[in-house]
């Protein structure tokens, strides 16, 4: 599977440096990429891509999507982006409905999989802390491009949490703004992963 990642700052990066590790085919695009870079247009990284990696703010999406509606038309959306606000609060969308489901709505042709989001980019490229693997919750309502995120998270080192349907995504984003409430409003720093053990 060919991953385009939209977006090249912290958490694209990041998510860019595990996924060629995992022996994932990886490409970038940017707004404006550099030259002697091998950075991409948007357009360009994923036009050839089966998986789309948002790792750009959510509020950049849905101008970005309805200009690329057409390119992502039938491929995997994943989400890992969180409805926040510039200083990090959270932003807020109203109990029933996530930054996941109004992605899903500017794309109705692709299949949007929230992934990613709980996993603080600090940690990363540590996916086993204490002897736990982390736990990547995922969230879709398509079960084949679900699966193929849940095997990505796998091959990344994390442990995959089938979280139900795409809806689910709005508890999946309050877990983050939960996380950056202990990290940031209380100091606790960014240096944490959940993990999900029965």
């Amino acid at each position: 599977m060919k991953i385009a990642i939209l977006g090249f700052g912290s958490v694209g990066q990041k998510l860019n440096q595990i996924f060629q590790q995992a022996g994932y085919q990886v490409v970038v695009g940017v707004r404006q990429p550099e030259a002697g870079t091998e950075q991409l247009s948007f357009a360009q990284a994923a036009t050839d891509a089966e998986a789309i990696v948002l790792a750009i703010p959510f509020q950049a999406c849905q101008q970005l999507l309805s200009e690329l509606q057409s390119i992502l038309t039938g491929k995997i959306i994943i989400d890992a982006t969180n409805p926040l606000n510039d200083d990090w609060s959270p932003l807020l969308l109203g109990q029933e409905n996530s930054a996941a489901e109004e992605i899903a709505k500017l794309l109705p042709g692709s299949n949007v999989v929230k992934a990613f989001n709980t996993i603080f980019v600090d940690v990363m490229d540590k996916p086993v802390r204490n002897s736990q693997k982390i736990t990547a919750f995922i969230a879709g309502d398509d079960e084949a491009a679900k699966g193929k995120v849940m095997l990505l998270a796998e091959k990344s080192g994390y442990t995959p949490l089938d979280s139900g349907p795409l809806f689910s995504a709005r508890y999946l984003e309050n877990m983050a703004h939960l996380n950056i409430q202990i990290a940031v409003g209380q100091g606790g720093g960014t240096n944490a992963a959940f993990i999900y053990s029965n």
